[in-house]
Formats: structure tokens, C-alpha cells, sequence
């Protein structure tokens, strides 16, 4: 039987290997899956199309429902350009803190619940513990509804805890949102008649122009009550990135850029993006109007449902009774708690770290922040026992 390994060591082999959300997660997993087996835990993967990628997940326990899903996912930011100090991909203790790409954002909490899993099958539980590793959650949450949706062959859990980085504090409700990549197709001519093309960068910059224009609106008006505790406390529109043009002296052929919508709830984020489209649709009809044959292509990149408070949730009343926290938390980023919601989960988010340092040079989790995930896990087994 495969050697029982502790939290950190657990943390050292998944930092280890660099599941950059561009890159295969494959490695990662094929050692996950053979860690857990060596304890006599059963394994299931799921594939993406491509199947350079795989979700997996365990069930520990009686086979019976009521359980708890620990559920986090296993790709990370790339560390292209980033000042590091240390090499991002070893963890590096210093200064009461662990370095390394993915120690909070969310390797540290995959450790910990690795750990647990395997403290479970050996320690025995009277209700089900089980895992959910996920791809791809850096890039829109795109491999969660599939995970989901393969797990139905497992007993049907009653809470899910998805271990985002938040300081072991509860986490009942978070923005969802909407992505889309934007392509305009313009009309090259000397800049020096630019009135006859159409310059795809100048076109794009109204569509931007129009995402200052409604975040200003919206930090202006009353917010409503849903979205009162959120940072900020109102729906915002970004820009990421813009590439295009050839020339300084060239009216630009084309434009492509990234933009997203943070939504609160109490909003739609399909409302949104018809009234993007709204706004596409006027900003394309100018083009035409002077070269026919230009056009704006949009394509949808990612949605993301709204993560709702809920009613005596029986995943909020775990994390609670665990932690003692009874503090109210809404966070603005996203998680794949809003898919396990959506698909009638109970659901919280809970995890160790600080989000503040997620995806930045020289990333870390505190030692106290780890062995307080430890501690959660401690009592969460002793709570399914």
C-alpha cells in the first residue's frame, strides 16, 4: 500500500507540475490517480474533447447520497513575465510562507483535500467524502459542467465546498459574468483619405468607449439590495486585451479585443449581453454605411452563472458549523460554485489563502492559512465520522 503522505508533500508534487490552463493537466492527474488508488480509492476521469485534459473525481464512504463534494480545480495562471524569486513551480518555504504558482489559487486546497480524501477511506466515515479536480477554470470554468454533469454516476452529495482562496471565511454569493472575443473586420485605405475606409482600431474604440461609458453609469446609480456587499457593488465591463492595425500611415483592416461583464445579482447577464449586441449592431451599421462590405464578429468565450445566497444551504451550515464563522461574504470573482448551484448543488466557497496574491509574481500561502485548511479538514472528517 502507497505511503500515506502529508499535506505539504501532497502540495510539493502538485505545484510540481506546471498545469498552466494552456498547457495538458495530464501528469498532474495520472499521479492523483495513482496516489489514490494505492490507498484502494476508485478513480474516474473525464475527458475534455481533445482529451490532452481530464476532470477527476472519488467518492469515499458508504455508497450512499448525503455526502460531502470537496471540489477544486488544477490548472494555474502562466508566470510568463513575472519577476519571481524563487522557481514558481517548487515550493519554497520562507518567512512563514509558501511560494510557488498555485499554492493559494488552488493547489493548497487541492492538498488539503487530497489529504482528507485518503484520511477517510482509512480512517472510515459514516457519510460519503468525495473529490472533484476540474481543468480549465482559469479560462471561463468551462470544464466544471461537464465535471458535474460526470459525477452523476456517483451518490448525489448534499453540500459542495469549493476551496477558492478565502482566508477559511464563508463565501455565499458571488458575481457571475459574460465574455466575448470582438473582431472587426475593417477597410484598408491611406490614412491620408481616411474618410474613405473604415479603420477597424477607431471602430473598436467606441465599443470600448461604451464599456467606460456604462461602468461610470453604474457606479453612479443606487445599487440594488442584492449587490450592496460587493466590491464594487454594481455590474463593471472590461477590456483585456486589443490587438491590431499594420501601419501608422494604414487605416486598420482589422481589430480584436477581449471584453467581459462582472454581473451582481439581481441582474441578468443575458440582459447584458443584449445590450452589448445592441451596441455592436449600431457600431457595425456606422461601418457599412461607409464600406459595405465590413462587420463586427462577436463569439462567446464564456458564461458564468451568478453564485446566489441560499436559504439555509446545507454547504453553508457545514462550513459554519466547521469554522465557526457566521460573518456574511459575497467576493466578485468567480467561481465553479455557481455550476454546482446551477445544477441543484448546495454550495459554498471556503478555502485557505488570500486572493489578493492569486496569479501574481512570487504567489504564497501562509503556514498559518495551510494549517488552518488542515485544522478544516481535521474537523470536517470528524463531522462526516
Amino acid at each position: 500500500m502507497a505511503d500515506r503522505l502529508t499535506p505539504r508533500q501532497i502540495l510539493d508534487a502538485l505545484v510540481g507540475f506546471p498545469t498552466v490552463s494552456r498547457d495538458s493537466n495530464l501528469p498532474l492527474i495520472d499521479w492523483v490517480e495513482a496516489y489514490l488508488t494505492g490507498h484502494g480509492i476508485t478513480c474516474h476521469r473525464h475527458y475534455n474533447d481533445a482529451r490532452d485534459k481530464a476532470a477527476l473525481y472519488a467518492h469515499v464512504g458508504p455508497e450512499e447520497p448525503d455526502g460531502v463534494i470537496l471540489s477544486g480545480h488544477t490548472d494555474v495562471v502562466p508566470v510568463d513575465g513575472q519577476p519571481w524569486t524563487s522557481d514558481p513551480f517548487t515550493v519554497t518555504e520562507r518567512d512563514g510562507r509558501l511560494y510557488g504558482r498555485g499554492t493559494t489559487d488552488m493547489k493548497g486546497f487541492d492538498a488539503l483535500a487530497l489529504w482528507a480524501l485518503v484520511e477517510a477511506q482509512h480512517r472510515g466515515v459514516t457519510r460519503p467524502l468525495q473529490i472533484a479536480l476540474s481543468y480549465d477554470e482559469e479560462v471561463g470554468c468551462t470544464g466544471a459542467p461537464p465535471l458535474i454533469a460526470a459525477m452523476a454516476d456517483l451518490p448525489r452529495a448534499s453540500a459542495v465546498i469549493v476551496g477558492e482562496p478565502t482566508g477559511m471565511k464563508a463565501v455565499t454569493a458571488h458575481k457571475g459574468g459574460v465574455s466575448f472575443w470582438v473582431h472587426l473586420h475593417g477597410f484598408e485605405v491611406h490614412s491620408s483619405i481616411l474618410h474613405e475606409g473604415v479603420s477597424a482600431i477607431m471602430y473598436a474604440a467606441k465599443l470600448i468607449d461604451w464599456a467606460n461609458q456604462v461602468n461610470a453609469e453604474n457606479a453612479a446609480a443606487a445599487p440594488n439590495p442584492l449587490a450592496r456587499l460587493f466590491n464594487p457593488p454594481f455590474t463593471n465591463v472590461h477590456v483585456g486585451t486589443v490587438t491590431g492595425g499594420t501601419a501608422q500611415n494604414i487605416t486598420a483592416k482589422d481589430c480584436e479585443f477581449g471584453l467581459g461583464f462582472r454581473v451582481v445579482p439581481g441582474e441578468d447577464p443575458q440582459d447584458w449581453k443584449a445590450r452589448f449586441l445592441a451596441k455592436v449592431a449600431e457600431v457595425e451599421a456606422e461601418m457599412k454605411a461607409v464600406r459595405p462590405e465590413t462587420w463586427i464578429e462577436v463569439t462567446d468565450t464564456f458564461a458564468l452563472p451568478i453564485f446566489e445566497p441560499e436559504e439555509g444551504g446545507a454547504a453553508e451550515a457545514l462550513v459554519r458549523r466547521v469554522t465557526g464563522d457566521n460573518g456574511t461574504m459575497h467576493v466578485s470573482y468567480g467561481t465553479e460554485a455557481s455550476h454546482f448551484q446551477t445544477a441543484g448543488y448546495s454550495a459554498v466557497v471556503c478555502g485557505p489563502g488570500d486572493i489578493a496574491v492569486a496569479h501574481q509574481p512570487d504567489e504564497f500561502i501562509t503556514l498559518a492559512q495551510f494549517d488552518a485548511g488542515h485544522d478544516f479538514m481535521e474537523k470536517l472528517l470528524d463531522d462526516l465520522a
